[in-house]
């Protein structure tokens, strides 16, 4: 009773089967992940679930390997409909005859469905099966799709199967770049892959492509020439460990799309395999120094597409955290962000790019910045604070613009990593205080030289994707960012021209006498501790991003971006073909007489000037007031006025006058500075002869032990104009003592709030309150 229920049960399935057109999903193999370059090269791989190198199907097949396939397997393939009746029968007749199996007389779809179903045991019971499932793969695939599955699931020996994973394990190329000779060795092999394959029974496995190559020769498709050519060519002896030029690339992939298993990416094999060679050079040295990790990219300004993507030190593999996607973990920016700050005051004309900041100690309740070498200048230009990285006009100009506004703008800018409450940063983030990825980074970077190119091609324009736009597929841009222009074309060309201005590296010393230089505006950063090195660098077609340092956050002497990231970033844009330049967005700026000792727009004192280039904003900033019309008594060379001097007698000069404290600084960097001639004494009135350095107003001032735990007193200093000055110091209006051309006095001032006050002798005086505290 069971086995005529079994029988009508197999009547009604291979009625609904020779019946329908259903496409049934005869495949569930787990399939390993594949990242492709642009050119469709393997650029990595992982293995499939089950421990198969299992490569997904494309959908095509090579004509040379589905020539060489038919020949070898099913010569009546393009004619049958999944059974082919002679070659049962032969099949029969053969067994029959030796008394064992001998041939299975199946055609490729009945193999496509025998390794549909795992390849049971041989029975008559399992030809039925495979006839029946051939028929209806048959009626709903076409002759093409059939050949696609079967080339994608053959076995080939060991745990490589399907076609493209054999073509790179056998050969190292895809099957689309396989000879004759490689296709025909390929084809042999699904008929017996545990007894043939690279490496074992070499002999079987020649005489078995020859035979097929022979055959092709006898039916017209290969020429004799072709023939003698392919029968020559050797057999591959075992198979070729997989390329790894992108790990971490495709570990991102699959973790940010994670059902799908087949990566076309936008990445430049040449430029991958080249940068991942520059990496490893430059490695070797800062290995030596016990700096293990780097991270770098290189994007396409235009377009957004990566065309180079390297997450970690080639090679490095588990060492030393050697599998982090170093593009993609938050770093401390140190000042990278700098250019982003420029920009923004130069787009709202809060400076012009030559705009005197200034340059001295500063202290912000108990933030007390400074430039990598202490040095000050007491003012500079704003683009010359920018290109040579300097910090105290950094926050200065921070402080002006204020870091709740910037750190909107940031995150406007798509740095998703800056996304605490703006006071946990405070005006450190313009100096490292803040963390962003290189991948952010980068795409911040590409999406300025992007607004300068679609300025250049349609003035005006403003599209909002200009910050969004990037991605390693070809078709898959981040929406998350749909940014109304936040930098303007005309703050990002200010900026690329004080970024041109950073001094390169030893190695690029007198690049501009070279032809073929191109310009480049770039610049680094150096994280506190030296715990992170950043370059990055942008031309008309191309930004490249560098990061170096140790994925655990250990510093190391010498870890800087300009020590070390940015020789790795110009070695980079050496692989390169620049064909394009900057181009300046006239349609937004406008050319203005710009005082050259200010740099501010031009005043009725100003002597010396020069027509510059600024955003449109910019002509609403106040005309030069650093120039003064003084009037001097001829016979004395003092300053005077109407109050106390005859006015037909006076002499009027013009003078570059600059603050007390920031003179102090300024003239040790300008030696032709001269300080404004004093008051004559018969004249009233206050004048900035003097002020005091340190400490600055409202600032905090720690008090430390020494070592014989006491109080270590603290030096304050101030200066006058005149050196001859005597100045007299107070303490909370109590008189301290004076000091005389060198004004430096020591105090030990008690917790709490204090007034510090000098006086020269001819009263004019200054003061300033600050805050004393203990240090725990």
């Amino acid at each position: 009773m069971k086995y005529r229920r079994s029988i009508w049960v197999f009547i009604a399935l291979l009625c609904l089967l020779l019946g329908s057109k259903w496409r049934f999903q005869w495949f569930d193999d787990p399939y390993s992940h594949i990242v492709l370059s642009a050119n469709q090269e393997l650029l990595g791989a992982s293995i499939a679930s089950d421990g198969q190198w299992r490569f997904p199907s494309d959908g095509s097949t090579e004509h040379k390997y589905l020539a060489c396939l038919i020949a070898f397997e099913d010569n009546a393939f393009l004619g049958h409909n999944g059974v082919y009746i002679p070659s049962i029968v032969r099949a029969m007749h053969q067994n029959l005859t030796e008394n064992r199996i001998v041939s299975g007389g199946s055609t490729i779809t009945m193999q496509l469905a025998r390794m549909a179903r795992k390849n049971p045991p041989r029975t008559w019971w399992e030809k039925c099966i495979e006839m029946i499932m051939a028929w209806q793969i048959e009626q709903s695939y076409s002759k093409e799709e059939i050949v696609s599955m079967y080339a994608a699931h053959a076995p080939f020996g060991g745990n490589v199967v399907g076609l493209e994973a054999a073509a790179w394990r056998y050969y190292g190329r895809p099957s689309a770049q396989l000879s004759w000779a490689e296709c025909a060795t390929l084809a042999a092999l699904p008929n017996a892959p545990s007894l043939i394959y690279p490496g074992k029974s070499q002999t079987r496995l020649i005489a078995k492509r020859n035979f097929i190559l022979q055959k092709l020769n006898a039916q017209g498709v290969l020429s004799p020439q072709e023939l003698e050519q392919s029968l020559t060519e050797v057999i591959p002896q075992k198979p070729s460990p997989l390329p790894q030029f992108a790990p971490h690339l495709l570990d991102y992939l699959i973790q940010k799309y994670p059902d799908q298993k087949r990566f076309q990416t936008t990445i430049d094999p040449d430029l991958q395999k080249n940068a991942s060679r520059i990496l490893s050079q430059h490695m070797v040295t800062h290995q030596a120094n016990m700096i293990h990790n780097c991270a770098a990219m290189i994007v396409d300004v235009k377009t957004g597409q990566v065309l180079m993507y390297h997450g970690n030190t080639p090679g490095l593999g588990q060492q030393h955290q050697g599998m982090v996607d170093i593009i993609h973990a938050p770093r401390s920016t140190g000042s990278i962000l700098k250019p982003i700050l420029y920009a923004a005051m130069l787009q709202e004309g809060a400076i012009l790019p030559e705009t005197l900041i200034d340059d001295i100690p500063i202290q912000f309740n108990g933030f007390a910045p400074k430039n990598y070498f202490e040095t000050y200048d007491g003012l500079v230009p704003a683009s010359n604070a920018l290109s040579r990285s300097l910090n105290i006009p950094a926050v200065v100009m921070l402080q002006q613009y204020g870091y709740p506004r910037f750190m909107y703008l940031l995150q406007r800018l798509g740095l998703h990593h800056i996304n605490r409450p703006a006071d946990d940063y405070g005006l450190s983030i313009i100096l490292g205080g803040a963390e962003s990825s290189l991948w952010d980074i980068t795409r911040l970077y590409a999406g300025m030289g992007r607004v300068l190119h679609t300025n250049a091609q349609s003035p005006g324009s403003e599209p909002i994707d200009n910050y969004a736009r990037q991605s390693v597929l070809p078709t898959a841009y981040s929406d998350e960012l749909t940014v109304y222009r936040p930098l303007n074309a005309a703050a990002v060309w200010c900026t690329y021209q004080a970024l041109m201005k950073v001094n390169r590296p030893d190695s690029e010393l007198g690049w501009q006498g070279y032809d073929s230089a191109v310009p480049i505006a770039w610049k680094t950063g150096t994280s506190f501790g030296n715990r992170d090195a950043w370059a990055v660098g942008s031309t008309a077609e191309f930004v490249i991003s560098v990061w170096i340092g140790n994925a655990d956050g250990t510093g190391r002497p010498g870890l800087t971006g300009v020590q070390t990231a940015a020789p790795i970033l110009f070695d980079l844009f050496k692989l390169l073909d620049h064909k394009e330049v900057l181009t300046m967005p006239q349609n937004e700026l406008k050319l203005t007489e710009i005082c050259a000792q200010s740099g501010m727009r031009k005043g009725e004192n100003c002597i010396d000037s020069h027509w510059q280039w600024i955003p449109f904003a910019g002509m609403h900033t106040n005309a030069c007031d650093y120039h003064k019309l003084l009037f001097i008594d001829p016979n004395t060379g003092l300053q005077v006025n109407s109050n106390c001097f005859p006015p037909h007698q006076m002499i009027a000069q013009t003078h570059f006058e600059v603050p007390p404290v920031q003179a102090y600084y300024y003239k040790s960097k300008h030696p032709d500075y001269l300080s404004a001639p004093p008051m004559h004494p018969l004249c009233a009135g206050e004048s900035s002869l003097l002020g005091i350095i340190y400490p600055r107003r409202a600032s905090t001032i720690y008090l430390s032990k020494g070592l014989n735990g006491q109080i270590v007193p603290i030096v304050f200093q101030a200066t006058h104009q005149s050196p001859d000055q005597k100045l007299f110091w107070h303490l909370d209006n109590q008189y301290m003592g004076e000091t005389h051309t060198i004004h430096q006095m020591e105090f030990m001032p008690t917790e709490g709030w204090h007034t510090i006050a000098i006086l020269d002798e001819q009263g004019h005086r200054d003061e300033v309150q600050f805050e004393a505290k203990r240090m725990d």
